[in-house]
């Protein structure tokens, strides 16, 4: 499960995002950019753990 202050992003694809509160099955989560913006709530199953995947920075 996860905790605040773990980074998200959602199974179909988007930004990623920092997870603020947790109830239950849901999540309260905002932009891993911009702590500050708009929380959005979504259910823990439809997220998974952030990573980068791939040669990020390598020429």
């Amino acid at each position: 499960m996860y905790q605040p202050g773990d980074i998200v992003q959602p199974r179909l694809g988007g930004p990623k995002l920092k997870v603020i509160e947790v109830h239950g099955d849901q999540i309260v989560a905002t932009s891993a950019d911009d702590e500050k913006g708009e929380r959005i709530t979504l259910k823990a199953a439809d997220v998974t753990a952030y990573k980068e995947e791939g040669d990020f920075g390598v020429c």
